[in-house]
């Protein structure tokens, strides 16, 4: 075999066979026609330098360099393949500082699902929190009903979540975010207003105004009733939140909410809460994410930071 014929390369390797540092020194030899220069260049011993090439050749199959005199030259292919390594070492110089970014939490990006109360009146302050601390991360806020959240948490279409209640836990890591209250609040001058410790089945004679049957709110409102043995007065449904208390707020019917979604409402004297027994019923909500699923840099900040707010006052 002359030295300007092919090598054999080593039994069981690929083309994709040889590493970064192969290249450079590849392309540091290439530059200076020296083994020697290289070195020097390079902080490396010339037999370091050389072993480095002849295991690039040896991946590649393929004859770099030829003698020339007492120096040395590129081989066609090793002027092929010149052109092509000095490309890919731009490339990887250029992705050095983006790589930084990342993980300095600099550039990255995170989508967070949020049920429709978390999503609406908890989720959003902590989000203005996170973009305080990490203000060049892209943050996108999902609303929706938890079934939607677990489904694109499996999907992967986004990264953590924030639910009431998971069906399909076994599948997820759950982590508590804090508890809440849900509330029976009626207008200010509804007839049990005031009254103390009023039995549910007072509340017969109302109209409940009920959240969609997707609210992890209406879930446990039916188990609580069906727990006491008390069947649920006659109900009209509504599409969210807002219209929920609006028609509270109108003289609609009673109804009940998180704490959190009626604050604004209580401290104006808009609506009161009701002294019913059982209430107010104590819920959870948590942050979750899919079990195996290794979370991004800027994922698991935002994880730990909603977690972290367990410690905040509320």
């Amino acid at each position: 075999m002359t030295e300007h014929g092919p090598i054999i390369p080593d039994p069981g390797s690929k083309l994709t066979d040889f590493t970064v540092h192969q290249l450079t020194v590849f392309c540091t030899v290439a530059q200076h026609l020296s083994y020697t220069k290289a070195a020097e260049a390079l902080y490396l011993s010339q037999p370091a330098v050389t072993q480095q090439v002849r295991t690039l050749e040896r991946a590649l199959g393929l004859r770099l360099f030829a003698r020339r005199g007492r120096g040395i030259v590129l081989t066609p292919a090793g002027q092929e393949l010149l052109r092509h390594a000095e490309r890919l070492l731009a490339l990887l110089a250029d992705i050095a500082p983006v790589v930084h970014e990342i993980q300095t939490l600099s550039r990255g990006s995170v989508v967070i699902g949020a049920s429709i109360s978390a999503g609406t009146y908890v989720v959003p302050p902590l989000l203005g929190s996170f973009h305080a601390r990490y203000p060049r991360l892209h943050v996108t806020l999902l609303v929706a009903h938890r079934r939607s959240i677990e489904e694109d948490l499996l999907a992967h279409r986004i990264d953590l979540g924030v639910i009431g209640f998971i069906e399909q836990r076994e599948r997820f890591v759950v982590e508590l975010l804090r508890s809440y209250e849900l509330l029976m609040v009626a207008p200010p001058l509804h007839r049990l207003a005031g009254r103390s410790s009023i039995p549910l089945l007072d509340l017969q004679e109302e109209t409940l105004l009920m959240r969609e049957r997707e609210s992890v709110t209406r879930l446990a409102t039916e188990l609580h009733f069906a727990q006491v043995g008390v069947p649920i007065p006659a109900s009209l449904e509504l599409g969210n939140i807002e219209a929920t208390k609006e028609g509270v707020a109108a003289g609609l019917g009673i109804a009940v909410l998180p704490r959190e979604s009626v604050a604004l409402e209580l401290a104006s004297g808009d609506l009161v809460v009701l002294d019913v027994q059982g209430f107010p019923l104590q819920r959870q909500w948590y942050v979750v994410h899919v079990k195996g699923r290794r979370l991004s840099l800027a994922a698991n900040a935002l994880r730990q930071l909603l977690l972290q707010s367990r410690n905040s006052p509320q």
